[in-house]
């Protein structure tokens, strides 16, 4: 939300200087993000005119002006390349060190071609108060010099941007913002009361509403004989101030009227409205070309004002573009209306308009401002462009529903943890519009029309500390107590944390992807159970819960892929859905790697690029394993996966048969191809739930580790075997040679081709021994590689490899 200093004293009379200002919207929840100042920063820049312009000696394209800036002193040489540059001219001059924003530098003395020049005459762009740049501003002859240029031409008014919370719609305009600031004693609020417009005639449209649940209200009014044109210039200057371009008189009113009083209105150009006006759903096939040039399809869900000739606007987003005011409309039709806000919202996105009007009327607009807004609106017209307004015709509620609140004062203690005496609330709620009754220790409180977001006492207390003061809430520590405290994260939090993490250390990127996939991709990862599709999808293509977060990924990377980056690695971690009970919600954790983007040499200090593999996906697996506390002992690799995994390329992670925790490998090509990704791709999915909790009571069992004082050794050994020989046979193999001895075993290679025989396979291993009495001698770690060699060849039939 935009407005400008100006603006905001119209509806509020303050002599608080604007830092002030600022800081108290921040602090009664109005965030201001922005202070946009064009006098401060175009302070610098000044009134000068041309004494002469001559030829520059070393280029045809410049000239050599001599400049008075006006301020007593001899004339400033500035070398000048716009093609306007003359002598007599008025322009603007900024000396050296001057910051120029349009070109983002800071002015210095500097020689051009060989002539010193000692400043610069500016266009509209650099200054960026327009698109100007054809050549410097030309300003009145009698602009006075030496006077700074954004005082001379009334850029003193500083723009401020709002953060607005969704429940603060009374907020969306200038006047509830003053209303704010007045309640925190920054000012008087100007509120008017608005004198109705009595109708000449009766208007001769009528209005009829089909269905009252999508609009509760309807007023509508015309106006005869308007001349329309370009609106006032104080107009106009508000709506370029915020971002707005001015499009006429009659346009200008309505979004002038949805800044300035968060009421959006529409105007009807009413010589091309045949017959009455009716609110209904829109029917299938029709369709409206809108003002923003775009045709939109339209089906019964939608909400429209349609006339003999169908239909004409889009219900409290967007108008047409058929009955829409121009230059030759001399009868208008001005429409205020309360709408749905959940219709308007599910409109706006099916359609993908974000509008002005969309934004306020699905937080809900003041029901009881849709009269008196009309009539505000119809005198502005009047003042602007002439006319004879008819009687106002209106349709269903006026006014919103009476709320009252029944509301202890003693609330106010019992939730901020402050005293308030009852003066002060009174005055607070007071100011905000609030009607109170009563003197406790319970009062009556009445809810204002355009508090739409107050409903019950927590949101009394929160008007009155707001407005009082959050600062003058006390800081009171927590009582700590001789328990200790209760962890903070739960098991699941934390095992998703250590997940993310391992994966990280592993050079993979964290992605988050949508919840939502298509039904195919759903299917082909086995879910696409009907109680699994959205009733009500944001979008074709993500019409179902996602039973895995492959999909997600698989289509990050193929984006990867087209923008040139193949060597990709992405990991998420998130929710998938296998059913509609709370407990088919799961947690998983998955990869994807593509190209040259492997694992292989982390920790290794190897050097080159490798091909990611399954090899891969397993050490991936089994890290976020390892990390969220599974027991590692236990876990069995299976050969094989779910279809969508390549059957002599997979495996399944398990504690059994009946607790499978996740797998790995490379994905199917037919997969592939359904997806629509280039391949190969390495894969692994693990679900965090299945992992199974930790005991917390102590047992008598000794610890699984235990802590040595001594270094431990890496040995690494290659076994040419059958390729029908599994490598979890050769880590058996080789743990069983000294269990106490030889504390880890990993595969980190498994390779066929050139060099290896035909039916044969090479698979590398990893053996750690950690001494636990002494310092192992080469001697002796060399004879337990020995016996390692001799106890893989005995079980496998393998030879180690040279």
């Amino acid at each position: 939300m935009k407005f400008t200093l100006s603006w905001l004293k119209d509806h509020l009379e303050t002599d608080e200087p604007l830092d002030k200002l600022a800081d108290k919207l921040t602090m009664i929840g109005l965030e201001v993000e922005n202070i946009e100042d064009k006098a401060k920063a175009l302070k610098p820049f000044t009134i000068a005119k041309v004494i002469s312009a001559e030829q520059h000696p070393n280029a045809d394209r410049l000239r050599v002006c001599m400049v008075d800036t006006g301020d007593g002193g001899a004339p400033v040489q500035v070398v000048c390349g716009a093609p306007n540059a003359r002598a007599g001219l008025v322009s603007v001059f900024s000396p050296p060190g001057t910051y120029i924003p349009g070109k983002d530098i800071t002015l210095g003395i500097g020689t051009i071609r060989g002539v010193e020049s000692r400043g610069m005459l500016c266009s509209a762009a650099e200054l960026q108060i327009s698109n100007d740049h054809d050549g410097i501003m030309e300003l009145p002859a009698d602009a006075p010099l030496g006077k700074g240029y954004a005082e001379w031409a009334g850029l003193g008014d500083p723009v401020v941007e709002i953060n607005l919370t969704p429940n603060r719609q009374d907020c969306t305009g200038v006047h509830g913002i003053a209303r704010d600031l007045a309640a925190a004693d920054m000012g008087k609020f100007k509120d008017p009361a608005i004198k109705p417009i009595k109708g000449e005639f009766p208007c001769p449209v009528k209005v009829t509403v089909e269905d009252s649940s999508l609009c509760p209200g309807f007023a509508l009014r015309l106006v005869r004989g308007v001349k329309n044109g370009p609106s006032p210039e104080w107009l106009q200057k508000r709506l370029t101030a915020i971002g707005l371009r001015p499009i006429n008189a009659l346009v200008d009113i309505t979004n002038f009227m949805t800044f300035d009083r968060a009421r959006p209105l529409h105007v009807f150009d009413a010589k091309k409205v045949k017959g009455n006006l009716v609110v209904r759903r829109a029917r299938d096939g029709e369709t409206l070309l809108a003002l923003d040039g775009r045709t939109y399809n339209l089906d019964p869900a939608i909400c429209v004002i349609a006339d003999e000739h169908g239909v004409e606007s889009l219900a409290g987003i967007m108008g047409g573009e058929a009955s829409g005011c121009d230059d030759d409309t001399t009868d208008v039709l001005i429409e205020s209306a309360l709408w749905n806000e959940i219709n308007i919202a599910q409109t706006g996105r099916k359609l993908g308009i974000n509008s002005d009007a969309r934004y306020r009327f699905e937080r809900g607009v003041d029901p009881a401002f849709m009269v008196p807004g009309l009539e505000l609106a119809t005198r502005l017209v009047m003042e602007m462009c002439g006319g004879t307004p008819s009687e106002t015709v209106v349709v269903g509620k006026q006014f919103g529903e009476d709320r009252v609140i029944d509301f202890p004062l003693s609330e106010v203690k019992r939730l901020a943890g402050i005293e308030v005496p009852l003066v002060e609330v009174k005055l607070i709620l007071t100011r905000l519009g609030f009607m109170l009754a009563g003197n406790g220790p319970v009062v009556k409180i009445a809810i204002p029309s355009w508090r739409t977001d107050v409903h019950g006492k927590a949101d009394i207390v929160e008007e009155v500390v707001r407005i009082f003061g959050v600062d003058k809430v006390p800081m009171t520590p927590f009582e700590r107590g001789e328990e200790p405290r209760k962890p903070v994260l739960t098991p699941m939090q934390l095992r998703t944390r250590r997940a993310k993490r391992a994966l990280g250390v592993r050079g993979m990127v964290e992605a988050v992807t949508w919840s939502f996939i298509t039904n195919d991709a759903a299917k082909l990862f086995g879910g696409g159970q009907s109680e699994l599709v959205l009733a009500n999808p944001i979008a074709a293509d993500l019409s179902d819960m996602r039973p895995s977060l492959l999909p997600g990924l698989v289509a990050a990377v193929q984006a990867n892929i087209n923008r040139g980056y193949p060597d990709v690695a992405l990991f998420e971690v998130g929710q998938v859905f296998r059913g509609d009970r709370p407990e088919d919600q799961l947690v998983a954790a998955s990869g994807v790697r593509h190209g040259f983007a492997s694992s292989k040499g982390i920790g290794r200090h190897w050097t080159g690029s490798a091909a990611a593999d399954a090899m891969d996906a397993k050490a991936d697996a089994f890290a976020v394993l390892a990390a969220a506390g599974a027991p590692m002992q236990a876990l069995q690799v299976v050969a094989g996966g779910p279809g969508w995994l390549h059957p002599g390329r997979s495996a399944t992670i398990q504690i059994g048969p009946q607790n499978v925790l996740g797998h790995f490998g490379e994905m199917h090509p037919r997969a592939l191809e359904a997806l629509g990704v280039d391949g190969p791709l390495m894969v692994f999915e693990v679900i965090l739930d299945r992992i199974p909790e930790a005991k917390k009571k102590p047992t008598r069992a000794k610890p699984l580790i235990e802590l040595s004082a001594f270094q431990p050794v890496s040995r690494d050994f290659a076994f040419i075997v059958d390729r029908a020989v599994k490598a979890g046979d050769i880590v058996r193999a080789a743990q069983a040679v000294d269990k106490k001895l030889i504390t880890g075993v990993n595969v980190f290679d498994v390779y066929e081709g050139k060099g290896i025989d035909d039916g044969k396979k090479s698979i590398a291993i990893a053996v750690t021994i950690q001494p636990r009495e002494k310092t192992l001698t080469d001697q002796e770690i060399e004879a337990v590689g020995a016996k390692i060699v001799a106890e893989v060849t005995k079980q496998t039939g393998g030879t180690l490899r040279g």
